[in-house]
């Protein structure tokens, strides 16, 4: 029997258990001292105590990862997203082991998270790719002034190691750049172990899109369509939709067929997505990073193309590709879109809110209408991890059809006792902008005020 660990916590581990459970593989759930009432590992079959509730000392301690692997006999380790899931060296110790891992090698995990090497495999894969420097080393920021000077302002501060938005600073003018630089390099070092940091230029009028890829590990890769992420905090998603509305159909192929080149380049094995930056008023796209596993926005695609993702993973990883859907791509149809329910203050910054959920009411699930949590009422957000409650998920026939389904689900939360996001979610749902699909990356950053008012 297949048996799969789930190095991971939360919604997402929920969400492979059930999977797992659907196609009969035995699940393994590790949990911190945080988490030893927590939904995934009540949901596993077997769970194991990892450590302490910092995550240094539980989640992101690979040693005791594979030995809990090999003490229940698991076989298969599955990442989910965040944590271990882009570490190439957490991968090589899982095949070290003789354990089947889920995901691309450990070699592509590598190239693709370190951004400076990520730009030139994407340059060579004849990938568009926005002006930047290359790799500065902590220890030559001195350095920084001759490269800003052959990159247009705005731009991007970013680590080299960084991704899904951490470690990326914004700065408009050369006064900044330096103070700008050095925090994003200390960061970077705390973080990912390397200060180093290259510049980029920002575009202004920039939507986010990105391109669901699968890879059968030999060249040849499908796609599953593209997702808008441009509402963010702090470059962190906050609203996801599949498909990306109002982009001219060409450009929405090139995209795609960008990011399948791409991947291909590089044998990929399993899923994994390919962002850009679209500009808005020209629609040029340009190469931003790829992610080398599941994203939190998955179930959009899921939901319009009728796969399930985890589960195309899992035949992968053990050696039954999906080969059927390189001849014959899954159809996609109908509109979904993502709210993520966090517990923090909008009004403050988006600062996080940890408590008890003395009420937790969640929208009823249906064809329409998907949840994705992993608390229940009663629990406890703890301030180690993450404080997303939930991901709640509609479907629709068509745009407008997913808003007004999702305005429904909103309606139907009830949260008491903690500060959440609820009612942004719901302002940016009647919002003549998002009804307009005419937002960007700046778009809660121009009109948080606005929002909260409404």
């Amino acid at each position: 029997m297949n048996k799969v660990l789930i190095a991971n916590r939360g919604e997402i581990a929920c969400r492979i258990i059930r999977t797992c459970k659907n196609i009969g593989f035995a699940t393994v759930a590790v949990y911190s001292e945080a988490d030893k009432n927590s939904q995934h590992a009540l949901l596993a079959d077997e769970a194991y105590l990892i450590g302490a509730p910092p995550v240094q000392e539980s989640y992101l301690n690979s040693k005791k990862i594979i030995e809990i692997a090999e003490r229940s006999n698991a076989n298969i380790v599955h990442p989910g997203y965040g944590l271990l899931a882009e570490n190439a060296d957490f991968a090589g110790l899982v095949e070290a082991a003789g354990l089947i891992w889920v995901g691309p090698s450990p070699s592509t995990i590598a190239a693709m998270g370190d951004k400076g090497k990520a730009r030139e495999i994407a340059h060579q894969a004849d990938v568009p790719i926005l002006p930047g420097s290359p790799a500065i080393p902590s220890s030559s920021l001195d350095s920084l002034s001759t490269f800003s000077k052959q990159i247009e302002f705005p731009l991007l501060v970013k680590a080299t190691g960084g991704g899904g938005g951490i470690g990326m600073r914004s700065v408009r003018d050369e006064a900044k750049l330096f103070e700008t630089a050095k925090t994003v390099s200390e960061l970077a070092e705390r973080l990912f172990g390397d200060g180093s940091i290259f510049l980029e230029h920002r575009v202004d009028d920039a939507r986010h899109i990105e391109i669901q890829i699968f890879g059968l590990g030999d060249g040849r890769v499908f796609h599953l369509g593209d997702r808008e992420c441009s509402i963010q905090r702090r470059f962190q998603k906050v609203i996801e939709e599949a498909p990306a509305p109002r982009i001219p159909a060409k450009v929405r192929s090139k995209m795609a067929d960008s990011a399948c080149r791409l991947a291909a380049s590089q044998n990929y094995s399993g899923a994994g997505t390919v962002e850009f930056i679209l500009n808005a008023k020209t629609n040029l796209f340009y190469f931003l990073e790829m992610n080398t596993r599941i994203q939190v926005e998955h179930p959009t695609t899921e939901m319009i193309s009728k796969q399930d993702i985890v589960y195309l993973q899992l035949m992968q990883a053990i050696g039954e590709r999906p080969e059927n859907l390189i001849d014959d791509p899954p159809y996609l149809s109908g509109h979904s879109i993502e709210c993520r329910l966090y517990a923090e203050k909008p009004e403050k910054n988006f600062i996080p809110s940890p408590g008890h959920l003395k009420l937790l009411r969640l929208p009823r699930q249906s064809d329409a209408i998907r949840v994705e949590a992993s608390y229940i009422e009663g629990d406890t957000i703890t301030p180690f991890y993450d404080p997303m409650i939930a991901k709640i998920i509609s479907f629709g026939e068509d745009r407008n059809c997913a808003i007004q389904k999702m305005v429904l689900a909103l309606e139907q939360c009830q949260l008491e006792d903690i500060a959440t996001n609820l009612n942004l979610l719901k302002a940016i749902m009647r919002d003549s902008a998002f009804e307009r699909a005419q937002t960007n990356t700046n778009y809660l950053e121009k009109n948080i005020a606005m929002l909260i008012d409404l």
